[in-house]
């Protein structure tokens, strides 16, 4: 009798912790900004929000033109895009913050929110990002992250709309769609 009350309770507590789990949101996570202050998501809240894992020394780089560009076009719309330096692919970010973030405004003029660098793979990869990859989660948009500038679009309710993989444009008519039709869930 005892052992049948033990496994309901652990039953129990355990479909409790996956329910709790699968409530889980890109707001309920905190990066630090690139100049090493506390961030968190849920400051966002209520926003469409576009995450990019950003390199420096990459061949997509030239990405911040167009994620300059659409965040100046709808970032009073209620949108912001927020980059996230990595440095797991080729070494294309071996920069420290202050010389990423040196680049990305001189180079770029990069205006968007900028985080501290973190991993987006691997066994150091940062909590956002084993949520953001987690493909029993996330079927549609879970899955390693492949290369730099792939880019998660997050809904005003911290939820993933989609996913966009490095080679996809930041201004391609795909993007722009999917930002304008997450933008129209807006209540304003």
């Amino acid at each position: 009798m005892t052992k049948v009350i033990v496994t309901v309770l652990f039953c129990l507590l355990f479909g409790m912790a996956a329910l709790m789990a699968g409530e889980k949101n890109v707001f309920d996570f905190t990066l630090n900004t690139i100049d090493g202050q506390p961030a968190p998501l849920a400051t966002y809240k209520g926003k469409v929000v576009m995450l990019v894992n950003v390199a420096s020394r990459c061949g997509y780089t030239p990405q911040y033109s167009a994620l300059e560009s659409i965040y100046e076009k709808y970032k009073d719309r209620g949108f912001v895009i927020i980059g996230i330096p990595a440095n797991n692919f080729g070494a294309q970010e071996p920069g420290t913050n202050q010389e990423i973030k040196t680049f990305c405004q001189s180079k770029y003029s990069v205006t968007f929110p900028m985080m501290s660098k973190v991993s987006v793979k691997g066994g150091d990869k940062t909590p956002l990002y084993q949520f953001l990859t987690d493909k029993a989660a996330s079927p549609k948009t879970g899955g390693e992250i492949q290369w730099n500038f792939t880019k998660f679009l997050v809904g005003p309710d911290g939820q993933i709309i989609t996913r966009f993989e490095p080679a996809v444009a930041p201004d391609s008519p795909e993007v722009a769609a999917a930002i304008e039709t997450a933008l129209a869930s807006l209540k304003h």
